[in-house]
């Protein structure tokens, strides 16, 4: 099914046209959500979140952008507004003096056995960046999606993206050399 038959489709309500978008976009979709939120259940309600969004809006899709471009757009926005959710809670939770928090280390399930140690010292560094810093580094150099598809999600020019790569790349430099350097000391 191409493109337009699909948006078509599904502008009219087709359920078929729905399960084939779900079965083919939702591994994107996953893997979108979870490299920016870390967390495979969040990931899970994230990625659900987004396919309801895009049900119920498909009318408003204006086709300036691919249909894959727009729900990664939408997933990438689910995602953030769940960081942001949990960073609030976090502030109010430490503000309160209730910080029982376990550290949870996150493993990516695409991850090869012999490799998840540094990935999840990679992991780390990038959950430590600041928030912008974090979700531009994770969304084109984590997810592979371009400084064009990232400026859409973020809702920021080429110049801010780029700049935000520039500073996270630089930070995660010096996260991992401090790591590092500590390790053998």
């Amino acid at each position: 099914m191409d493109e337009k038959e699909l948006i078509e489709r599904l502008r009219q309500g087709d359920e078929s046209a729905f399960r084939w978008l779900v079965n083919n976009y939702r591994n994107r979709v996953y893997h979108t959500v979870l490299n920016l939120l870390q967390n495979n259940k969040e990931a899970e309600d994230a990625a659900q979140e987004t396919f309801i969004q895009v049900y119920q809006s498909i009318h408003c899709f204006r086709e300036d952008a691919s249909l894959a471009t727009w729900i990664c757009k939408i997933a990438g926005r689910k995602a953030i507004d769940k960081l942001r959710r949990k960073n609030t809670r976090e502030k109010w939770t430490n503000w309160w003096g209730k910080e029982n928090k376990q550290e949870e280390v996150f493993e990516h399930p695409g991850i090869l056995t012999e490799n998840k140690e540094k990935a999840s010292i990679l992991f780390k560094a990038i959950s430590s960046l600041p928030e912008k810093q974090r979700i531009a580094f994770t969304l084109i150099k984590v997810q592979g999606l371009s400084y064009e598809e990232a400026c859409e999600i973020l809702q920021q020019n080429i110049k801010a993206v780029e700049s935000l790569i520039g500073r996270a790349r630089s930070n995660l430099q010096k996260l991992l050399a401090d790591h590092y350097k500590q390790r053998h000391d």
